[in-house]
């Protein structure tokens, strides 16, 4: 195939076993929508994928960024869903990294990788829907916060209240009392990221959950956090644009019709569908490329630890935001363009080829290319780095 795994990789062996087993129904559970309980609680527990990233000492596999988002990608060729709900898994984890105590991370990370734990997150930090209130062992919070990733199908969920103009963020059980999942989502894609609303009923949080402080200066190093959510983005649309090339291949090799005045007998053998499958390919692989190289950038940054610079850490933000602009109009373009060479009768529900489109056209919504296009503009016009924050 164009894209194979790297089979060297234990880890991305063991993603594509996986990607096999998601495709079996992807089409049928991107129809569905609802809770991929399934390939989630089950399929990616049992193969170890959610504890990879955690360092050893914690009890992890240290696997690499690099490798990580190659996962997301593997992941991305058949399902948008499952690729996101595994990378955004990383957010938290890191989140505690970054800005928890000693002791939690002691707690969450051993936890996670002893567990394989599954995390979410509901703190979106554009909607401040949820507030708290002190009291002598922790907060009450009480509220909403849309965009809930993840948590319908989590162990462990990180949320977000305001107080007193302040955003506090803590990590709890998903099964506590006072959570509650509202299975809202009805995107046209991403169908099963439960990305909808989760409610919080007086919910307690106990002192020692609240990860860090809101007083406590954002560095360099800590606020990786949104790279890291921008790396999965970029996988996401890479991964969809493989998958769609793949599966239009197949499609286009074995049930596409020669138009009926290209005086060929075989599609394959029209030279407008071998130079459009060439322009399709070259510009999926040139995606790919920029993806690893973001990747790699934000594996050095993150191995500075606390030293990592702003400069640095600025490097990284560019390179990223690169790969995301590029990422997201090849994935919108591929996964749309494949169909006028597969042919009318590709374009079935039954087939479900939509579900690319769909799910890149679902998160680029999230993340405009316009504003990442003016970051990496400024940067080499006046060698300016982007101010760290979210989306950047």
């Amino acid at each position: 195939m164009p894209f194979a795994t790297d089979a060297d990789d234990t880890l991305l062996a063991k993603a594509a076993e996986l990607r096999q087993a998601f495709h079996l129904d992807a089409v049928e559970r991107d129809k569905q929508g609802g809770r991929p309980v399934e390939q989630i609680r089950r399929l990616l527990k049992e193969s170890g994928l959610a504890s990879a990233q955690i360092a050893r000492k914690y009890g992890g596999q240290g696997a690499s960024w690099l490798t990580i988002l190659r996962i997301v990608r593997e992941f991305a060729k058949t399902d948008g869903s499952l690729a996101h709900l595994f990378g955004y898994h990383h957010l938290p984890l890191n989140l505690i990294l970054f800005r928890g105590s000693a002791a939690q991370k002691e707690k969450w990370l051993i936890g996670t990788a002893a567990g394989n734990w599954i995390w979410s997150n509901s703190g979106n930090a554009l909607s401040k829907t949820s507030s708290g209130e002190r009291t002598a062992t922790g907060w009450i919070i009480n509220g909403s916060r849309p965009y809930s990733s993840g948590s319908h199908i989590a162990d462990y969920i990180q949320i977000s209240w305001e107080n007193d103009g302040a955003r506090l963020t803590a990590a709890v059980p998903a099964d506590r009392d006072g959570i509650v999942i509202e299975n809202d989502w009805d995107g046209i894609g991403q169908r099963q990221t439960g990305s909808g609303t989760v409610r919080f009923v007086n919910l307690e949080i106990y002192n020692d959950e609240l990860i860090s402080s809101p007083d406590v200066p954002l560095t360099p190093y800590s606020s990786l956090t949104s790279l890291l959510q921008q790396s999965v983005l970029l996988n996401v649309f890479v991964g969809s644009a493989q998958g769609i090339l793949e599966e239009g291949r197949a499609y286009t090799t074995t049930s596409s019709r020669p138009w009926i005045y290209s005086g060929v007998e075989r599609h394959i053998d029209d030279p407008w569908i071998k130079r459009q499958y060439g322009d399709l390919y070259i510009n999926t692989l040139a995606a790919t490329e920029l993806a690893d190289k973001a990747a790699r950038s934000l594996d050095a940054a993150y191995a500075q630890g606390p030293s990592l610079t702003a400069a640095e850490r600025g490097a990284a933000a560019i390179d990223i935001a690169t790969a995301n602009v590029y990422a997201g109009e090849v994935g919108l373009a591929v996964s749309s363009d494949v169909f006028e060479v597969m042919g009318a009768r590709s374009a079935t529900t039954a087939n479900g080829f939509d579900r690319f489109w769909r799910n890149v056209r679902t998160h680029t919504l999230h993340n405009p290319a316009e504003y990442k296009k003016r970051t990496v503009g400024t940067w080499l016009l006046t060698g300016e780095f982007p101010v760290p924050a979210i989306y950047r």
